[in-house]
Protein backbone atom coordinates (compact mmCIF):
# COMPACT_ATOMS: atom_id res chain seq x y z
CA UNK A 1 0.00 0.00 0.00
CA UNK A 2 1.52 3.36 -0.99
CA UNK A 3 2.31 6.01 1.60
CA UNK A 4 -0.19 8.87 1.56
CA UNK A 5 0.82 12.52 1.53
CA UNK A 6 -1.63 15.37 2.12
CA UNK A 7 -0.65 18.56 0.30
CA UNK A 8 -2.32 21.69 1.68
CA UNK A 9 -1.69 24.74 -0.52
CA UNK A 10 -3.91 27.40 -2.06
CA UNK A 11 -1.87 27.41 -5.30
CA UNK A 12 -3.12 24.65 -7.63
CA UNK A 13 0.13 24.85 -9.62
CA UNK A 14 2.15 23.91 -6.52
CA UNK A 15 -0.24 21.06 -5.74
CA UNK A 16 0.00 19.75 -9.32
CA UNK A 17 3.81 19.99 -9.28
CA UNK A 18 4.12 18.15 -5.97
CA UNK A 19 1.58 15.52 -7.04
CA UNK A 20 3.58 14.86 -10.22
CA UNK A 21 6.83 14.36 -8.27
CA UNK A 22 5.35 12.21 -5.55
CA UNK A 23 3.12 9.95 -7.64
CA UNK A 24 6.08 9.28 -9.91
CA UNK A 25 7.97 7.80 -6.95
CA UNK A 26 5.03 5.80 -5.61
CA UNK A 27 3.16 8.06 -3.18
CA UNK A 28 -0.60 8.60 -3.10
CA UNK A 29 -1.41 12.33 -2.92
CA UNK A 30 -4.41 13.90 -1.19
CA UNK A 31 -4.97 17.62 -1.55
CA UNK A 32 -6.71 20.59 0.04
CA UNK A 33 -6.81 24.23 -1.06
CA UNK A 34 -7.27 25.85 2.36
CA UNK A 35 -6.24 25.22 5.93
CA UNK A 36 -9.65 24.27 7.27
CA UNK A 37 -10.31 21.69 4.53
CA UNK A 38 -6.77 20.38 5.03
CA UNK A 39 -7.24 19.94 8.77
CA UNK A 40 -10.50 18.07 8.24
CA UNK A 41 -8.87 15.83 5.63
CA UNK A 42 -5.89 15.17 7.91
CA UNK A 43 -8.23 14.09 10.68
CA UNK A 44 -10.37 11.81 8.50
CA UNK A 45 -7.68 10.33 6.24
CA UNK A 46 -4.73 10.13 8.67
CA UNK A 47 -2.00 10.59 6.02
CA UNK A 48 1.61 9.51 6.49
CA UNK A 49 2.85 13.08 5.90
CA UNK A 50 1.44 16.58 5.46
CA UNK A 51 3.08 19.13 3.18
CA UNK A 52 1.71 22.43 4.44
CA UNK A 53 1.85 26.00 3.14
CA UNK A 54 1.89 28.74 5.79
CA UNK A 55 -0.15 31.44 4.05
CA UNK A 56 -3.51 29.73 3.59
CA UNK A 57 -7.10 30.95 3.53
CA UNK A 58 -9.46 30.05 6.41
CA UNK A 59 -6.71 28.67 8.69
CA UNK A 60 -3.00 29.49 8.33
CA UNK A 61 -0.33 26.82 8.42
CA UNK A 62 0.98 27.80 11.86
CA UNK A 63 -2.46 27.39 13.47
CA UNK A 64 -3.11 24.21 11.44
CA UNK A 65 0.11 22.68 12.71
CA UNK A 66 -0.56 23.66 16.31
CA UNK A 67 -4.12 22.27 16.23
CA UNK A 68 -2.99 18.98 14.70
CA UNK A 69 -0.07 18.51 17.08
CA UNK A 70 -2.32 19.08 20.12
CA UNK A 71 -4.72 16.44 18.83
CA UNK A 72 -3.80 13.22 20.64
CA UNK A 73 -4.90 11.01 17.73
CA UNK A 74 -2.99 12.84 14.99
CA UNK A 75 0.01 14.41 16.71
CA UNK A 76 2.46 11.90 15.21
CA UNK A 77 1.76 12.82 11.58
CA UNK A 78 4.91 14.57 10.35
CA UNK A 79 4.49 18.04 8.86
CA UNK A 80 6.73 19.59 6.23
CA UNK A 81 6.08 23.31 5.97
CA UNK A 82 6.63 24.47 2.40
CA UNK A 83 6.34 28.22 2.14
CA UNK A 84 7.52 31.45 0.58
CA UNK A 85 8.07 32.83 4.10
CA UNK A 86 11.85 32.53 4.19
CA UNK A 87 12.52 34.66 7.26
CA UNK A 88 14.35 32.80 10.05
CA UNK A 89 11.71 34.00 12.53
CA UNK A 90 8.98 32.32 10.46
CA UNK A 91 10.96 29.09 10.33
CA UNK A 92 11.40 29.11 14.12
CA UNK A 93 7.68 29.80 14.55
CA UNK A 94 6.78 26.93 12.22
CA UNK A 95 9.01 24.49 14.04
CA UNK A 96 7.74 25.72 17.43
CA UNK A 97 4.14 25.16 16.27
CA UNK A 98 4.91 21.53 15.50
CA UNK A 99 6.36 21.33 11.99
CA UNK A 100 8.99 18.63 11.64
CA UNK A 101 10.77 20.32 8.73
CA UNK A 102 10.64 23.68 6.94
CA UNK A 103 11.39 24.22 3.25
CA UNK A 104 11.12 27.53 1.42
CA UNK A 105 9.71 28.22 -2.05
CA UNK A 106 11.08 28.13 -4.61
CA UNK A 107 12.43 24.70 -3.75
CA UNK A 108 14.63 22.24 -5.61
CA UNK A 109 12.73 19.14 -6.68
CA UNK A 110 15.26 16.74 -5.21
CA UNK A 111 15.31 18.67 -1.94
CA UNK A 112 11.54 18.19 -1.59
CA UNK A 113 11.73 14.49 -2.48
CA UNK A 114 14.58 13.94 0.01
CA UNK A 115 12.63 15.67 2.80
CA UNK A 116 9.50 13.64 2.05
CA UNK A 117 11.38 10.34 2.05
CA UNK A 118 13.16 11.21 5.30
CA UNK A 119 9.92 12.16 7.06
CA UNK A 120 7.93 9.07 6.06
CA UNK A 121 10.66 6.50 6.70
Amino acid sequence: MPKRVLVVDDDPNIINLIRAFLTKIGFEVLEAGDGLAGLQLARTENPDLIILDVMLPKLDGFKFSRLLKFDETHRNIPILMLTAKSDEKDEKTGLAMGADAYLTKPFKNQELIDQVKALVS
